[in-house]
C-alpha cells in the first residue's frame, strides 16, 4: 500500500457508498479506535467496528461525501499522518433523506497493513 492519505480517505468513503463493509474493515487496524459519528460507544475492536458499519450500512440510501476545501492532511512523523475535514452523511430516515455535517480526523500509519489506527466523527453541533 502507498503512503497515500487522500487515497485511504477516498477508498474508505468509496467502501461506505458502495456499502463494503469487508472493504472498510481492511483499512482499519485490528487494535484501532473508531469515535463513531452515530454512535455513543467507543470501538476499540474489529468486532465493533463491524457491528457498526453493518447497522450502518443497512440505512436506505447511504452516501457520503467530502467537503474537498475543508481537507487538511499533515505528516506528523515518517509514515504516520493526520487527516481532518468535514463530511457529508447522507441517509433515509422515516422515508425522508437528511443530511448530517460531520467533522473527522483520522491518523493513519503506513507502517501497518491496515493504516487506520484512530479515527474520530462526530455531529457538527448547530449552535454553540
Amino acid at each position: 500500500m502507498q503512503n497515500d492519505p487522500r487515497a485511504i480517505l477516498d477508498q474508505w468513503m468509496q467502501a461506505v457508498n458502495n456499502g463494503d463493509v469487508e472493504g472498510l474493515l481492511n483499512l482499519y487496524d485490528p487494535n484501532a479506535v473508531l469515535i463513531p459519528t452515530f454512535s455513543n460507544r467507543i470501538l476499540n475492536t474489529p468486532e465493533k467496528l463491524r457491528d457498526y458499519f453493518e447497522r450502518l450500512g443497512s440505512r436506505p440510501e447511504l452516501s457520503i461525501a467530502l467537503h474537498e476545501k475543508t481537507l487538511i492532511i499533515q505528516e506528523l512523523q515518517s509514515q504516520v499522518y493526520n487527516l481532518g475535514g468535514i463530511y457529508n452523511w447522507r441517509f433515509a430516515v422515516d422515508d425522508e433523506l437528511l443530511n448530517f455535517e460531520a467533522r473527522f480526523t483520522y491518523v493513519l500509519d503506513f507502517s501497518k497493513p491496515n493504516p487506520i489506527v484512530h479515527h474520530h466523527s462526530s455531529q457538527i453541533p448547530r449552535t454553540l
